[in-house]
C-alpha cells in the first residue's frame, strides 16, 4: 500500500498493490498491519454501502458525538469525495480536500474523526463502501452545508445536484457545531 498525503495533513488517499493478469486482479482493499505500519491506527466497527445516482450528491455529514472516521472506497463507478476540517482547534479548520475515487483508479480516502464527508456521482451510478470507527448514532448527526461559500468547496458538477431534504437543510460553518 501507498500511502499519499493530501492538503490536509490528516486525510490520506491510500492507493493499493493491484496483482493482475489474464483472469482479472486481486488487491488489498483494507490491511491493518500495514496502515498501523504507516502510523494510521484505527480500529472500524461498521461498513457501510451505498449506490447513487449520477449528479447525486450525499453530505457534508459528521457526527458530533461519535464522531466517525472513514475509509472510503468506491466499488462501481465514480465519485469526488470531500472532507471538511471541523476541528476549531487545527489550523486547517474549515479547509477541503476533495478527490476523485473510482473503481478505476482503486484509491481510498481516509477521513478521521473531527471532519465532515460527503460526496457527489460523477458516473452513471456508484456504489461506495466505507468503513467507519464509531457507530451510527442519528441524533449526533449533523449536516454541514454543501455549498457553504466560507468553505468553498469546487464540486465538479455541471448541473444543481441531486439533494435530500436533510443536505438541502444544511448548516453553514460559521453557525455549525464543530469540535473543539
Amino acid at each position: 500500500m501507498n500511502i499519499i498525503p493530501t492538503r490536509l495533513p490528516d486525510v490520506l488517499l491510500i492507493e493499493p498493490v493491484v496483482h493482475g493478469d489474464h483472469r482479472g486482479f486481486f488487491m488489498e482493499t483494507y490491511h491493518q498491519r500495514k496502515l498501523a505500519d504507516a502510523g494510521l491506527e484505527v480500529r472500524f466497527v461498521q461498513d457501510n454501502l451505498s449506490r447513487s445516482q449520477q449528479g447525486i450528491l450525499r453530505g457534508l455529514h459528521y457526527q458530533i458525538q461519535h464522531p466517525q472516521g472513514k475509509f472510503v472506497s468506491v466499488v462501481k463507478g465514480e465519485i469526488f469525495d470531500v472532507a471538511v476540517d471541523l476541528r476549531r482547534s487545527s489550523p486547517t479548520f474549515g479547509r477541503w480536500v476533495g478527490e476523485r475515487l473510482s473503481e478505476d483508479n482503486r484509491l481510498t480516502l481516509y477521513v478521521p474523526e473531527g471532519f465532515a464527508h460527503g460526496f457527489c456521482v460523477l458516473s452513471e451510478v456508484a456504489d461506495v463502501l466505507y468503513k467507519c470507527t464509531d457507530f451510527y448514532f442519528p441524533e449526533h448527526e449533523r449536516t454541514l452545508s454543501w455549498n457553504d461559500p466560507d468553505i468553498g468547496i469546487n464540486w465538479p458538477l455541471t448541473d444543481a445536484p441531486i439533494l435530500s431534504a436533510k443536505d438541502k437543510s444544511g448548516t453553514p460553518l460559521a453557525q455549525a457545531e464543530c469540535f473543539p
